[in-house]
């Protein structure tokens, strides 16, 4: 099974198939042809009448006429005026493929951006391609652990599926993914690869950095669309790393771990190019093609029965409005949710995951086993109580409540400080070292909170620790 033809070479055009500029406004260029017309997604290149370069990128997005193409530019244009040559490669986007990449920092064209060697004649596939029909997929679930207390209890990540980090600004999405990265990548027996799309140029050097430090580099491809670069670049560098994820997938039979950050950023980028190509705005100023310009993204993340890509995408919240169009959208295509709460931030709790608004398909006693799905429900149970509670504590105090209720308060508030874990990607500004933690060992802690073996301990005894064993009462 394959949707993607493999090319040769790479950027010499098979023809010369050449037309001229008859429009240009911002990043959208409008081409005439004669004797015939590039295909959608078909890649242009501008042509330097003086140097004879080719280095400017032009993707064909729609036919105006028989005779004209508008597409959008995914580099910075150069000096470009009507009349200038443009060619037609006759090929879509293509990206490089192979284990070649493996410990590289690619753009969206597979140019290396890290100061090594550059890749040379490697193979390449299309950017956009069709996912898997339904007779390839496969379905099997498992549990991918994390080593994050709070997520593998309350909303353990399928392993080949879709799960979704969102959150507000200044939350902790990327800490989250960071954190993530170390504690899955150096066990991942497949390849990792982490695609940034309207990354900051510092993060990228950071994560790099951290990664070669970690050792976990050579078996990881990262590839970045940052945010200096066109609206266009953006919104192709998620198809573009996916296309190489493919490749793990299908040809070297390898599972493949998909972390994006930032999925919002693919949306914005698809929302510029909308408006340069002149669509009208839908809701809230979204592209009309918004749910299916995601689908085109998110339907390409799945598994078969030669590898698995186990995708986690962190997705910024405007404003905290989950009722946004951008992350409605994209909570329709998720086996979990994990919503981060500013409310916990504030309060200290990190990671800052609200457990009663976070959600996993795989929390279902058959996947996890009955104790997990027991305990978890139970620590849910408690935590809903507890915000129940809180309105009256705050006008009437703890004092008022039962002696039940009371009980149920310092439960809660017991396990929301259990839940909070030190992160090895921040150990060097808390000064607390991070911990990793198995789920067997966050279940026996919550069972033991639940069954009121520390509710005469003081709080702060179970904040910002690992397993249970390591609290300590003085």
């Amino acid at each position: 099974m394959q949707n993607a033809q493999t090319f040769q070479n790479s950027r010499t055009p098979r023809a010369s198939r050449r037309g001229h500029v008859v429009g240009v406004r911002g990043s959208v260029i409008d081409a005439e042809f004669t004797g015939h017309l590039p295909d959608i997604n078909n890649e242009l290149r501008l042509e330097d009448e003086l140097s004879g370069d080719q280095d400017t990128v032009v993707e064909v997005l729609s036919h105006l006429d028989q005779k004209t193409v508008r597409g959008i530019a995914l580099t910075p244009l150069k000096v470009v005026f009507r009349g200038s040559p443009i060619v037609d490669t006759g090929h879509p986007l293509l990206v490089p493929v192979g284990n070649e990449l493996k410990g590289r920092m690619l753009n969206m064209f597979g140019n290396t951006i890290d100061r090594g060697p550059p890749l040379e004649g490697m193979r390449q596939r299309p950017v956009i391609s069709s996912p898997p029909a339904l007779q390839y997929r496969t379905s099997l679930p498992a549990v991918f652990p994390t080593g994050i207390k709070a997520i593998d209890l309350l909303t353990p990540l399928e392993r080949g599926g879709k799960s979704g980090l969102f959150g507000g600004a200044g939350v902790g999405k990327t800490v989250l993914v960071t954190e993530l990265i170390h504690n899955v990548v150096g066990i991942q027996t497949g390849v990792s690869l982490f695609c940034g799309i309207g990354e900051r140029c510092r993060e990228a050097e950071e994560l790099y950095r951290e990664m070669k430090k970690a050792g976990v580099l050579e078996n990881t491809v990262m590839v970045f669309g940052q945010m200096n670069e066109p609206p266009g670049a953006r919104f192709r560098v998620g198809h573009a790393a996916l296309t190489i994820a493919e490749y793990y997938r299908d040809e070297t039979h390898q599972d493949v771990l998909l972390l994006i950050d930032n999925v919002f950023r693919f949306v914005q980028a698809g929302m510029e190019v909308s408006g340069l190509m002149g669509e009208l705005p839908s809701r809230v100023g979204y592209q009309p093609t918004l749910a299916t310009d995601l689908a085109a993204l998110q339907e390409r993340i799945c598994s078969t029965s030669t590898g698995a890509i186990t995708s986690v995408q962190a997705v910024y919240v405007p404003a905290d409005d989950f009722t946004d169009p951008a992350a409605v959208q994209t909570f329709t295509h998720l086996s979990a949710s994990i919503k981060l709460s500013r409310q916990r931030a504030t309060d200290g709790l990190y990671p800052a995951i609200n457990p009663l608004t976070s959600n996993s398909e795989m929390l279902m006693p058959q996947i996890v086993g009955p104790r997990h799905y027991e305990v978890a429900k139970d620590v849910r149970r408690t935590l809903a109580q507890y915000e129940e509670l809180k309105d009256i504590i705050a006008m009437l105090g703890l004092e008022e409540l039962s002696q039940l209720d009371r009980m149920t308060v310092n439960r809660a508030r017991r396990l929301e400080r259990f839940l909070t874990q030190p992160f090895f990607t921040t150990g060097q500004f808390t000064g607390i070292a991070g911990k990793s933690v198995a789920v067997s060992d966050t279940i026996d802690g919550c069972e033991r909170i639940l069954n009121d073996e520390f509710h005469d301990w003081p709080e702060k005894a179970l904040y910002m620790i690992g397993k249970i064993n390591e609290a300590s009462p003085s």
